[in-house]
């Protein structure tokens, strides 16, 4: 079967190097989004699935819009697609192109969280569990028909990246799975237990001390790394990185109360500085 692979995010690399490792396959190429500017210089920098790709000696195309590379597409004559953390919707034109369809990863147990955050979304909501899904692809985001999925277990101290980094390995092996089956099976998605995971911005990482320490916590967990959770303290803009929970009769310079409980700052970073322990920090602003 002649695969061709279109990604773009940290999150698809595993998947690429499982699909190119397969036997009685052919993965023909690599679809990724051009090279963007990055840091205060602006330089140029390749998304990881292109670097991922030259590494594998997978020749590589970026268009800016997806729907500008249907063409070419067609003139490859791939038997089947498969799409992980892209970040463009594919055309209709496109899904018609190869015999045996698209299929995309995804990091939820859909129908929950459909959309373009689903890890953080799930941190944020307190789930308890996540997943990742195979799918079918259609005109509709993350809508189409399930072919396999599995389950993970959220931790108590799971990051954005650590889960991100779980469910990226999952996948890979979801992914193998799918794709060494004789047959596919195909289930509908339940449209009542659709939920939808939106797009976030830096301005989602600003801290509501009015939430309870539950809920902070969780944001601050989810937005490690991207964007971030954030306070201005002493006027200063403060990141923070790392709390724990405790008593709210508890008392110190490393106490923040909330809403409803009390969190203890632990790893923090204030502007242009690094990251460093709340103690350290502490020191170097001579707090009471």
């Amino acid at each position: 079967m002649r695969i061709l692979f279109i990604g773009t995010a940290e999150l698809a690399c595993p998947c690429l190097e499982a699909v190119h490792r397969l036997t009685g396959h052919k993965l023909i190429g690599v679809i990724t989004q051009p090279d963007k500017p990055k840091g205060r210089s602006l330089q140029l920098s390749p998304p990881p699935v292109k670097l991922t790709a030259g590494k594998l000696g997978l020749p590589v195309s970026q268009p800016v819009k997806i729907r500008e590379a249907v063409e070419e597409i067609c003139t490859r004559q791939p038997d089947l697609i498969v799409v992980v953390a892209y970040g463009q919707i594919l055309p209709k034109a496109l899904l018609e192109i190869p015999a045996r369809g698209c299929i995309n990863v995804h990091t939820s147990l859909l129908p929950r969280w459909r959309g373009a955050s689903p890890i953080q979304s799930a941190i944020l909501a307190g789930d308890s569990e996540t997943g990742v899904t195979t799918m079918f692809m259609d005109e509709q985001l993350d809508h189409g028909d399930i072919i396999l999925q599995r389950q993970e277990p959220i931790l108590t101290d799971d990051t954005g990246a650590t889960l991100h980094d779980r469910l990226a390995t999952l996948g890979a092996k979801l992914l193998t799975e799918t794709l060494t089956l004789s047959d596919w099976s195909r289930r509908q998605q339940d449209e009542t237990q659709v939920t939808h995971a939106r797009k976030f911005t830096k301005a989602d990482g600003r801290i509501d001390w009015t939430k309870s320490a539950i809920e902070i916590d969780r944001q601050i967990r989810a937005f490690n790394p991207w964007p971030g959770a954030f306070t201005d303290r002493d006027g200063i803009l403060l990141k923070i990185w790392k709390v724990e929970l405790v008593s709210h009769t508890t008392t110190g310079s490393d106490i923040v109360n909330t809403g409803a409980g009390a969190l203890r700052l632990l790893e923090v970073q204030p502007a242009g500085g690094k990251r460093m322990s709340f103690a350290a920090y502490a020191r170097g602003r001579k707090l009471e």
